[in-house]
């Protein structure tokens, strides 16, 4: 069968590979996909076209490192040429609790720490907040992809549901959408609950407000449970569209306050809370390493990969990891922790491939068991649905990409942050709603409805479509569905529903035993039929919010798509919105609970509450994937409040708080 012009965009590098015996890795050695290259090749996109003909007289669009000369850096500090042999903390990536916890260490001078990210630094480009989908195409990710799963995902590139992690100094918090969300009282307290001292909601909610420097928000950063004496900008985006305030005022038309979304004592809609200042994005490095990388004792080394984390089979002690940088194998040594901070992907591989893990599974893929532990076992996700929308009778109500890339808008945005393209991805606003099919008896959500100040039209007709390109929609498919609303141009608006506590959870496991082969990832998703009800449900409360006089007065209509595999089925009843849910099902890229927090005697616990591997020593993991039950929030936030929590707990562990 021919490929479409999108599957020929990709490039399969999933070969086996031989164990490593050199200290010197060829190119070769290293095509495995874990190595992030540019897996999507590069798709022009109006903004960065712009800018870099402006930046760059010799830009070519098929380059492969985009503004090198304008990215950051992050030499060794006091001239060093090499790093260090030996180090209090290394800490194994560079992600948003990596950031902080790295940044908190070192606030010690007499802590030494290396920081190893397999990522590069940012640049000029990622600071854009519009650009953020078109970020989840290029080597700024992991290009990880869910292995097939049937019946989800099958609108998507070889029906296969992708999942981009941040593959930067920074981590994640360099390509997402920005969002800062906290979660609700009852998540951490149940948390808390289950035998993890110390992680309620008011003992993290300090190591929330620590971190945070609340501004622009309205007033609301002057409530009690706001900061504005941290240094993570968290604002309102400058620019929006009016469709925001008709989404607030068809909440309230049904019951749904318009508040601070973030507030512990009620649900409600609002607009949305970024972490950005004045149009920018603000990412974890940008806020935590760049002000401190002068620090004599912080040595952080992007383009480092590492490989496996050295533990002695006789004491179970941690003492160091061998990492990869410019194709040679080096070996660092710790004298206190090796902390692993790689995501909800990367450190539960790095655990297996370093012999902690199931034992059948590590032994079929030919790693030696050191601890036997259901590493990875446990994998919550929030995904959703893009694609309720709705057309409007107005024009000039909604963002469309082709309208607003233009010199003067770029220009405005390089003074002072303030024009269309400080958006976060067109997300104006957030909404949590409790269906009628939750069974939680307390006030807890089911659904996030991510309020779009238009849609997944609005970069097209000549935009770079980079939205539905980071989500791998196929275009056969998009055109069926929302073609002709593309092609007229239309102003349209939609709110895109996440599940919030999905039932169905999946797991990660080793592909082989190479530490450059992606890992096999199974998503589980809407095994569980209450997760396809609380969908059908939260497309009903969208179609509710359009036929509510504030979005009537715009002639709000949803969009009858079309999808090859529910033809049949009668239009806008529950069986065709299940059949288009599992065609377009989008992960937002909140995997948790892979090494998942537990104390003494949860068999399913990978760290105990202080983070700390249990039966090894001297490791912890620090990110995301300790959560151990689903959340209310994106966990970009909760990732920051983590590594704030895990400095604490190690700075007194050694006694130097």
């Amino acid at each position: 069968m021919a490929k479409t012009s999108d599957e020929e965009a990709f490039v399969d590098t999933g070969t086996d590979h031989e164990e490593f015996g050199s200290n010197v890795y060829n190119e070769t050695s290293m095509q495995g996909d874990r190595q992030g290259r540019l897996l999507y090749t590069y798709q022009p996109n109006p903004i960065v076209n712009v800018i870099a003909e402006a930046t760059a007289p010799q830009f070519e669009s098929n380059h492969r490192d985009l503004f090198d000369f304008l990215r950051d850096s992050y030499p060794l500090p006091g001239g060093l040429k090499e790093p260090y042999d030996e180090y209090d903390f290394v800490i194994v990536g560079a992600g948003t609790a990596g950031s902080v916890l790295a940044c908190r260490l070192t606030e010690d001078k007499n802590v030494t720490v290396l920081l190893l990210e397999a990522g590069k630094p940012e640049m000029l480009l990622t600071d854009i907040p519009s650009l953020a989908p078109y970020f989840q195409s290029t080597d700024y990710t992991w290009q990880y992809y869910m292995e097939k799963q049937p019946g989800v995902c099958t609108g998507m590139l070889n029906g296969r549901c992708f999942w981009p992690r941040g593959k930067a100094v920074g981590g994640t918090s360099v390509i997402n959408y920005m969002i800062y969300t906290r979660g609700r009282p009852q998540d951490w307290d149940r948390i808390a609950k289950d035998g993890n001292y110390g992680w309620s909601y008011n003992e993290v909610l300090k190591y929330y407000m620590k971190s945070e420097r609340a501004a622009n928000l309205g007033g609301i950063e002057k409530l009690p449970y706001r900061n504005r004496d941290g240094i993570q900008p968290v604002e309102f985006v400058p620019i929006k569209t009016k469709l925001l305030n008709t989404f607030l005022e068809a909440g309230r038309t049904l019951g749904h306050p318009t508040i601070d979304y973030n507030s512990p004592y009620e649900l409600g809609f609002g607009n949305v809370q970024t972490t950005t200042s004045y149009g920018r994005r603000f990412s974890a490095a940008k806020v935590f390493l760049q002000k401190h990388k002068s620090r004599r004792n912080l040595h952080i080394l992007p383009e480092s990969t590492v490989t496996k984390v050295l533990i002695n089979p006789q004491t179970m002690t941690a003492y160091g990891v061998d990492y990869v940088r410019h194709n040679v194998k080096h070996t660092v040594r710790v004298r206190k922790e090796v902390i692993l901070s790689a995501g909800p992907i990367a450190s539960p591989q790095l655990l297996m491939l370093s012999g902690i893990g199931p034992r059948e599974h590590l032994q079929s893929v030919g790693v030696r068991v050191l601890k036997d532990m259901p590493v990875g076992q446990t994998l919550y996700d929030h995904i959703c649905f893009p694609g309720a929308v709705f057309e409007l009778n107005s024009t000039g109500l909604s963002f469309n990409e082709v309208r607003i890339v233009n010199i003067p808008n770029i220009v405005k945005w390089l003074r002072n942050g303030n024009s269309e393209i400080s958006t976060p991805g067109g997300v104006e606003g957030i909404g949590y709603i409790k269906t009628p099919v939750s069974d939680d008896p307390e006030p807890v959500p089911d659904i996030e409805l991510i309020n779009i100040g238009g849609s997944i039209t609005s970069d097209g007709g000549g935009g770079s479509k980079a939205v539905r390109r980071g989500m791998r929609i196929r275009d056969d498919v998009f055109d069926l569905a929302f073609g002709e609303v593309e092609k007229l141009s239309k102003d349209t608006w939609s709110a895109f529903p996440m599940l919030l506590h999905p039932k169905s959870f999946g797991r990660i496991e080793l592909k082989d035993s190479n530490p450059f082969s992606h890992p096999k990832m199974y998503g589980n998703y809407l095994t569980h039929p209450q997760d396809v009800a609380t969908f059908v449900a939260a497309i009903r409360h969208i179609q509710a919010l359009a036929a509510t006089p504030a979005f009537q007065r715009i002639g709000a209509k949803m969009v009858k798509a079309d999808y090859p595999l529910c033809r049949g089925m009668v239009y806008d009843s529950d069986e065709y919105w299940e059949c288009a849910l599992r065609t377009l099902t989008a992960t937002l890229h909140h995997q948790i609970a892979t090494c998942r927090m537990g104390p003494v005697g949860d068999p399913l616990a990978i760290v105990d509450p202080e983070l700390r591997v249990h039966g090894v020593r001297r490791l912890r993991v620090v990110d995301s994937s300790i959560i151990p039950r689903t959340i209310s929030a994106h966990t970009s936030a909760p990732a920051m409040m983590i590594g704030e929590k895990a400095a604490d707990m190690i700075k007194w562990s050694w006694n130097s708080l």
